[in-house]
């Protein structure tokens, strides 16, 4: 029967002539070298140019890859060898290797040598690690040399195809040929080794349109294959299947059976002349050079022929030879990724081409498939059961039934290996699936069966390239070409509508199957072990599926194709391209404990804990957290993090502040003390959590929203401290600590700021910052620092400066006396920092105020210029005798709807003392300097909490709505009331005057 082999187009550039190409063994590149001169470095899975060289103005007829050095070399027309590294995109070497056009390049596998074929009848060797050195000239050849290529299986020897109708064969170390083959009319152009068995063959293409076979060791031709209408210009042995490739001037690639001989295709991509093919060891790609431009194409399929029973016996096909390998037999404490060293037995020879190999169920039978017939064999003795034309195969879950899929529209059910029953779908099949129902896939769907009577169970209108079934038969995954997905088999409701005998529609059994998940993962090989699926993926990811979470167990450094998983071992198999077998661990008591909660079985989970390492309970907990068991994930974890994370998110304050305790850090003292505030509303853990994590921003907030004025005080030098300039200031000018503002605007460089704050709030201090000002600004430009006005200098450009001087002595006086109001006192007191200060002190006398005034908080200069003040007014306004001292009148209180009109003047007497009632007294006890080393606990008082807290949290507690609010000094008020009050606000925002300071 003939080879069955799918040829994909994987790429297609177009480009000038291609004389050479090459595929890189790790990069997805292929080197095209152009008559035009130029070599291109394209990578075939984005169809993309990678690199391009202009290496000559003449043809590049010959170019290969040195992948150990990072280069590439040529040969051009103008007789030269040039070698680039295709990295760096630098040319690494030139020079003149013959004295005619250089037709072939071939590198040692091994050595650091190459050869080079010319028309000038020569072979040359050359050494690269000794600087290019020619080492040898292979004389022997009559006529153009025009192809060279070392024997695979003996590096020692090479080949050579001339036109002078000649194959001679040479040894590295002799100058002449040990021996000719002659056999073809004219001029040969190409020759290749045959890689695969033990076979001595040759193959050879030449200008009279055939392609010979020749045994190397009888020198003998053993086949002419004839098929081209024109010069045949490349020929290869492909290394993993059993075809021949020719190209030819005619346009096409023909593709022979390398056993018969026989034509299996012809294939012609419409792109003139092939002068080109190369193939990649280990892969089924291949290059092809035409005329106009570069192709590549896949034969067959990349994965191996292989399949493990559950002893972990492997048996793959090498060709047609069956090899066994088991993985038992390997080392016992291998690194996870490591390759095995597993002895290798073969079993005997295939009497196909094995494209899949199957065991079944119980692992006693595996059966090939290729060539269009199959044969069932003993695993262990490779002893032929049964044999019959087939497409392709497929084992049930019964060990002894399967089915065949004959021809495109037959299909056969065995049992035993007996004809159970055949049938024909409505519809052409493309592939057929075993398992616990047989499936069927056609061009829009695919539809179960049953095996029994082979009904129609159901129609999925999806294109699978694969379909998996649990052991139990319970769990289907179809994997389709970008996703899978998980379906569940009601086997009972099947069962009991087929015993009915319910008419079956053109879509099967509703409610058959139930989708369970979409997973958006590309599946290349899959495995079942309990629920628990495990696959490679096209990302070269090892993962596995359970209760809706897709884990990812490793990633891979090359494609890996998956056999399987061994219980006892507790590790996964898998084996690459060129069926070398590598494990990864995988406990299967941690799968029974992730089957037992997917199935909600907690009293098994709680069992198969106790057999799980406590290392592993980590990666238990994370797959609990996906389940949505955030309590049960806290119990198993390990991991502090993890654990501090999940108490957080289960809003367990105690355990969260026990994990913060314990592994302390200012992102987790600030999360518990978030958790703090919005859950339990405990506000001295609060405070505790944002003094330990150092956050001054839910300080000022905490701080601020209780009223709390000796906590702002603590924050405001911890602040500064810190270097946390913003709430520091913030917290200065809360606390009307203008000076220490100042200050601060100054340490940190932004004096023009200074300068306007202490014109606006503090006149006394601007001459001071404002020579400060200069200094900074002659640093710049001492023309700008020389147009700063100065109050004496310029007084007009100060108007009312001295008023304003005298004023903020009167006003510091005040305040002093009757200390800081607490925010309770905004309405009563608003008209009084609503005022038109300079206004005020104009029209009145201050000498009471200044004399009230306490020596040590006025300076000898400010009290002379408050007397002149007053000496200058005396000369203007007639002097008004000083009234004897009264008994102070009590206070009138005025109605609250009782309104200011724009028209009425705000009159203060200065001597008068404002009647509110200070929120605390201020200290007048000078701070001590603290140490440049102070810690922000110390700063905010330590460990201890603010001791007023309790106080005021108390006076908010005992707040009753109801009743009078005696700190504030009357009745609650309604809400009418409030909103009256809120639009007299509004109205009186907009009559009042701007402020001076």
């Amino acid at each position: 029967m003939p080879l069955r082999l799918d040829v994909q187009k994987v790429m297609s550039m177009a480009s000038e002539r291609v004389k050479c190409c090459d595929i890189h063994p790790i990069e997805p590149w292929v080197l095209s070298a152009l008559y035009s001169g130029h070599v291109i470095i394209w990578n075939y899975e984005t169809q993309s140019s990678v690199k391009s060289f202009e290496v000559c103005d003449l043809p590049v007829r010959c170019a290969k890859f040195i992948a150990k050095k990072q280069w590439f070399v040529c040969g051009t027309d103008d007789m030269k060898i040039q070698v680039y590294n295709y990295n760096t995109m630098e040319r690494v070497h030139s020079f003149e290797a013959h004295s005619d056009y250089i037709r072939c390049i071939a590198v040692h596998p091994t050595l650091p040598i190459i050869l080079s074929s010319s028309d000038d009848m020569f072979i040359k060797m050359w050494d690269w690690e000794k600087n290019w050195e020619n080492r040898r000239v292979y004389e022997g050849h009559s006529h153009y040399v025009m192809q060279v290529e070392f024997n695979p299986k003996d590096p020692h020897t090479f080949a050579s195809a001339s036109l002078d109708h000649t194959i001679k064969i040479w040894g590295l170390t002799s100058s002449s040929p040990h021996f000719s083959l002659e056999g073809h009319e004219r001029g040969i152009n190409c020759v290749s080794y045959f890689q695969g068995g033990d076979k001595p063959y040759l193959v050879s293409g030449a200008d009279d349109c055939t392609v010979k076979i020749w045994d190397y060791q009888t020198r003998t031709c053993i086949k002419t294959l004839v098929g081209h209408q024109a010069n045949v210009s490349a020929v290869c042995f492909h290394p993993e299947l059993p075809i021949i490739l020719s190209g030819s001037e005619d346009g096409t690639v023909r593709l022979w059976h390398s056993l018969t001989f026989t034509l299996e295709n012809t294939f012609n991509y419409a792109m003139e002349r092939v002068w080109a093919l190369a193939y990649q060891k280990g892969s089924n790609k291949v290059a092809i050079g035409f005329d106009e431009g570069t192709v590549m194409v896949q034969i067959g399929q990349e994965e191996p022929v292989v399949s493990m029973d559950q002893s972990g016996k492997v048996l793959f096909a090498r060709i047609h030879e069956i090899v066994q390998k088991n993985v038992r037999h390997g080392d016992k404490k291998i690194a996870d990724g490591e390759r095995l060293e597993l002895p290798a037995k073969e079993l005997g020879t295939c009497d196909l081409y094995p494209q899949s190999l199957k065991h079944n169920r119980n692992g006693r039978l595996v059966c090939a498939c290729g060539d269009g017939e199959y044969v069932i064999y003993t695993s262990l003795r490779l002893k032929n059961k049964n044999y019959g034309q087939a497409i392709e195969f497929c084992w049930a879950n019964d060990s002894g039934t399967y089915a065949i899929r004959e021809t495109t529209s037959k299909l056969k059910v065995f049992k035993n290996f007996k004809k159970h029953r055949d049938f024909r779908p409505r519809f052409t099949v493309e592939g057929i699936f075993g398992g616990t129902l047989l499936a069927a896939r056609g061009a829009k769907h695919v539809d179960f069966y049953d095996w029994e009577e082979c009904r129609l169970i159901r129609r999925i209108s999806v294109l699978p390239k694969k379909i998996f079934w649990s052991d139990s038969g319970d769990l289907c995954i179809i994997a389709c070409k970008s996703t899978f997905y998980v379906l569940r088999y009601n086997r009972d409701l099947v069962a009991k509508f087929l015993s009915d005998g319910s008419e079956i529609g053109d879509n099967g059994i509703e409610k058959s199957f139930d989708l369970e998940k979409s997973v958006p993962e590309s599946v290349e090989t899959g495995h079942f072990v309990g629920d628990c699926f495990l696959f490679t993926n096209s990302a070269q990811r090892l993962c596995y599926y359970i209760g809706g979470q897709t884990i990812i167990l490793a990633h891979l450094d090359r494609p890996m194709f998956l056999l399987g998983y061994l219980v006892k071992e507790n590790r996964v198999y898998l084996m690459d391209k060129q069926y070398n077998v590598v494990s990864y661990r995988l406990l299967m008591s941690v799968l029974i404990y992730q089957i037992a909660i997917v199935r909600k079985d907690f009293e098994m989970a709680q069992k198969a804990l106790r057999d799980i390492p406590i290392g592993q309970h980590n990666k238990i907990a994370r797959f609990l957290e996906g389940q949505e068991l955030k309590e049960l994930a806290l119990k198993v974890s390990r991991d502090p993090d993890h654990r501090f994370d999940l108490a957080l998110q289960l809003k367990k304050l105690d355990e969260v502040k026990k994990i913060v305790v314990a592994y302390p850090s200012e992102a987790k003292w600030k999360q518990l003390g978030d958790l703090a505030l919005a859950e339990s509303f405990d506000l001295k853990l609060t405070e505790e959590c944002f003094t330990k994590a150092k956050d001054f921003g839910g300080l000022l907030l905490l701080y601020t929203s209780l009223g709390s004025g000796q906590g702002v005080r603590r924050l405001a030098a911890a602040a500064s401290k810190a270097g946390k300039n913003n709430v520091a200031f913030i917290c200065y000018y809360l606390l009307n600590n203008v000076e220490e503002c100042i200050k601060l605007l100054c340490t940190n460089g932004r004096i023009p700021e200074a300068a306007f704050m202490s014109r606006t709030y503090r006149p006394n201090d601007t001459k001071d910052i404002l020579v400060k000002w200069k200094e900074h600004l002659s640093t710049i430009s001492t023309k700008a620092a020389e147009a700063l006005a100065d109050p004496d200098t310029y007084p007009k450009a100060f108007p009312d400066f001295k008023q304003a001087c005298n004023a903020q002595i009167a006003l510091e006086a005040m305040e002093k006396k009757r200390g800081m109001l607490p925010a309770l006192k905004y309405l009563s007191a608003k008209p009084l920092y609503n005022m038109n200060v300079i206004k005020e002190f104009k029209n009145f006398d201050i000498s009471k105020i200044t004399a009230e005034t306490p020596a040590a908080s006025v300076t000898p200069e400010t009290t002379v210029e408050v007397k002149t003040k007053i000496e200058e007014e005396k000369k203007t306004v007639a002097p008004v005798k000083e009234p004897e001292p009264e008994p102070e009148p009590e206070p009138k209180v005025e109605p609250e709807e009782k309104k200011l009109n724009k028209s009425d003047e705000l009159t203060l007497d200065p001597t008068a003392e404002l009647e509110l009632e200070p929120e605390e007294e201020v200290d007048p006890t000078p701070v001590k300097e603290e140490k440049d080393d102070l810690d922000i606990k110390d700063t905010l008082g330590g460990g201890e909490l603010d001791a007023n807290l309790d106080d005021e949290l108390e006076g908010l507690d005992n707040l009753d709505v109801d009743g009078p609010m005696t700190e504030v000094g009357g009745p609650t008020p309604t809400l009418d009331e409030l909103n009256q009050t809120l639009a007299e606000l509004d109205r009186e925002a907009k009559v009042d005057e701007d402020l001076d300071f």
